[in-house]
């Protein structure tokens, strides 16, 4: 996997993209990462047995709360754009509430500019110049909004400390509580106290990356009631338990890790 940094003008709203080729069969236990990717399959997309389907060669992930076990029967080249949690409905038009929970194809939200970089993506020569597309499609439609500003504003709090109250976070956000919550749920894809679980998951997940394995511990520093409460939410959300994970797969949390 090839990891490429989004220029200076996106990095308020691209995390990173990274890029995959492989000829060789795999399978590969995934989790809520709580950040928005768009994918684009140059080769053969992969098979999501959970959703008994392949994504599309163009497809829009969403916001999810399920574990999947993504496999790749070979042929596999694929260049993909993380988002942050809150930014990806300013590029798309569509807000992100409306695949909760889904794998869509991109084509099927109506963009035609978005179909036309889709299909100069799958006709370019390599993965680098379809990075360098993208990136020129993404700086075109850059449109900065003092809702976009509230919601991020409200969610490095909740980064920072996942069990923050819906009240707190509305604080922040300069909203009252249901203005927050609907503002929230449209522009990150779900409810705020769903989203922090997810957080929390991965905050635990950067603790087992970086080599902990004191169950309890890990509890206590993410808030969850006690050990039992962390491994039913761990499972919840990875389909098994946080010492069956990590003697599976190294533990990685995506939304706590920069990759370089």
């Amino acid at each position: 996997m090839r990891i490429y940094q989004p220029k200076e003008k996106l990095r308020p709203y691209v995390r990173y993209y990274w890029v995959l080729e492989s000829d060789a069969p795999f399978s590969v236990l995934t989790y809520p990462i709580g950040c928005p990717q768009m994918i684009f399959h140059r080769r053969t997309p992969l098979f999501i047995p959970e959703l008994s389907c392949r994504q599309d060669k163009f497809t829009i992930s969403g916001q999810v709360n399920f574990p999947a076990n993504i496999t790749s029967y070979g042929d596999t080249e694929m260049v993909v754009a993380v988002f942050y949690p809150h930014t990806i409905g300013m590029f798309i038009d569509t807000p992100p509430s409306a695949f909760y929970n889904q794998e869509i194809s991109g084509y099927t939200i109506g963009n035609k500019q978005l179909n036309r970089l889709a299909d100069q993506i799958f006709d370019c020569a390599d993965s680098k110049t379809a990075i360098s597309l993208i990136e020129q499609w993404l700086t075109a439609r850059i449109i900065p909004s003092l809702n976009i500003e509230r919601i991020g504003a409200s969610l490095s709090a909740l980064l920072r400390s996942p069990s923050t109250s819906v009240e707190n976070l509305a604080g922040i956000a300069c909203l009252s509580k249901k203005q927050y919550g609907r503002l929230f749920r449209e522009y990150v894809g779900m409810n705020p106290k769903e989203y922090g679980r997810i957080a929390r998951f991965q905050r635990a997940l950067r603790m087992m990356q970086l080599g902990s394995r004191d169950y309890a511990g890990i509890a206590y520093a993410n808030g969850y009631s006690d050990q039992s409460h962390f491994i039913r939410d761990f499972r919840l959300f990875s389909g098994i338990t946080p010492k069956q994970l990590a003697e599976y797969q190294i533990p990685y949390s995506d939304l706590y890790t920069v990759p370089v």
